[in-house]
């Protein structure tokens, strides 16, 4: 059985270890590395599982079901403390992150092509900032507690900015300064960076300019840096893994559908799921399908295009180097609606592909037509998501298109943040002309011609006689 206290030999059994098997180097839980200092590679949290007390079921989590007055047993990422065992109990930050659901979906199942009953949607908007964001922030903070920060930092399309500041401003453990592109993100994630007290920096540039930044000042500074580099994020992102399991008791779907970004969801989703079936808690792993939009498509066309692999822990270094350059050469950078997956050089790469690799997962891309498409449909089916989200359902609907999802396959899409992110972009869709055609410059502007799924707002007389007319007319149509 699961015990209340976090045993102290699980956190004597964590270190940070470089994912290079040709480096491998470990480092303590007490140092601050956003890269291997030896080799500059990424790094996981890494525990020794012999000396760590796992349980011998996920279902003895059920268990914490009933002592939800407990903040740590509340919340949806710690509840699961034992498969993320860096910390104990006395240093957790939380303010009750991922209470979250996973909701059955025939309405988008249809649309998608598959059979009803086979597709549900993870509503990460739920979450205290309104993203998945929360689920890495929590670690984040808590490792930031440990090591004893003031100061945290993050570069941001919005999501991540949100969740730090909330967590700072609620908690009042440390001061945050976050770095945004100017022009570069949706007015509802700006909001809650600037409500939330933050330190609030505006670069002329885009994301992977912010993250460059950040990095810089970070490392100047010695302020403790919350972007998913920071493989304590990660960590807390798995918690989602987690929640999907629970949710369908404990049975791994078929696919597990995700936006791509900057590919910390789906490196932290194939880091759980190695972890679970190493440690006998799940039979088989689900397929993980990461979604790009098709004006950031970096891991699309590094993995489809030029057959980019894990290896063992050996991607060809080159190669990605190579198309950086060629990027460069040609002064592209990521565009698109879904801003937060508004990302050209994505830090989590590598990670990502070992999660290809042991998901037997696939990658594609979707254009910003099909993903407002698809965030119509997912609205109508009763879920209002930010644009990246809907990535993930307009994914599995090409996927299933192609022939790689079967109609009977059981799918979950993840939705990463509310609608209110980006509510601009709703009522631009749905405020279409009557022909369907769209005329927003900042539609256009990423090729998006047409709302098929419009409901649009009736004009009608400031006349009770006319309004009941056109009510009957509309409802009888």
């Amino acid at each position: 059985m699961l015990s209340s206290q976090s045993d102290q030999s699980s956190q004597r059994a964590a270190f940070q270890q470089c994912i290079a098997p040709d480096c491998g180097q470990t480092y303590g839980l007490d140092e601050v590395l956003p890269l291997c200092p030896a080799c500059g590679e990424l790094l996981d949290v890494t525990y020794d599982w012999d000396r760590v007390p796992v349980p011998a079921s996920l279902r003895e989590f059920e268990a914490r079901w009933s002592s939800r007055r407990n903040p740590v047993d509340f919340s949806g990422v710690w509840r699961f403390r034992e498969l993320l065992p860096f910390a104990r109990e006395d240093q957790i930050v939380t303010i009750g992150e991922g209470q979250t659901i996973l909701q059955l979906s025939d309405s988008c199942a249809t649309w998608a092509g598959l059979k009803p009953g086979g597709l549900r949607l993870q509503y990460e908007g739920l979450n205290p900032s309104g993203s998945f964001k929360d689920n890495g922030m929590t670690a984040a903070a808590t490792h930031a507690r440990m090591t004893g920060a003031t100061t945290a930092a993050c570069a941001s399309t919005g999501n991540t900015s949100a969740s730090l500041a909330i967590y700072a401003s609620t908690t009042q453990l440390f001061r945050v300064v976050v770095f945004v592109g100017s022009g570069k993100i949706a007015f509802g994630k700006l909001s809650q960076a600037l409500d939330y007290g933050a330190l609030t920096l505006q670069l002329d540039g885009d994301f992977d300019d912010a993250l460059i930044r950040v990095r810089e000042v970070c490392q100047a500074e010695g302020i403790y840096l919350c972007n998913s580099l920071n493989p304590f994020r990660l960590e807390g992102q798995k918690a989602i893994i987690y929640r999907i399991l629970e949710s369908l008791n404990w049975e791994p779907p078929d696919w597990i559908a995700v936006p791509g970004g900057n590919l910390g969801n789906s490196s932290a989703f194939g880091k759980a799921l190695i972890e679970l079936r190493h440690l006998g808690l799940i039979d088989r792993v689900p397929r993980v399908a990461v979604i790009n939009a098709s004006g950031a498509s970096t891991l699309d066309d590094l993995y489809n295009g030029r057959d980019l692999r894990w290896n063992g822990g050996r991607p060809d270094k080159a190669l990605i180097d190579g198309w950086y350059s060629e990027q460069d050469a040609e002064k592209k950078r990521a565009k698109t609606m879904a801003s937060a997956i508004e990302i050209g050089r994505p830090v989590n790469l590598v990670k990502c592909l070992r999660t290809l690799e042991a998901t037997d997962g696939l990658v594609c891309s979707v254009t910003d037509q099909q993903i407002l498409d698809a965030k119509a449909q997912i609205g109508a089916a009763g879920f209002g998501c930010e644009p990246a989200s809907a990535a993930s359902l307009a994914g599995v609907k090409l996927l299933r298109e192609q022939g790689q999802i079967a109609p009977s396959d059981r799918v979950v899409c993840v939705l990463t943040g509310h609608q209110l992110k980006d509510p601009d972009a709703t009522v631009t869709y749905h405020s279409s002309d009557p022909a369907g055609e769209v005329t927003s410059q900042r539609f256009l502007d990423h090729e998006v011609t047409s709302a098929p799924a419009a409901n649009r707002p009736i004009p009608v007389a400031n006349d009770s006689a006319a309004i009941i007319s056109r009510i009957r007319e509309l409802l009888h149509a």
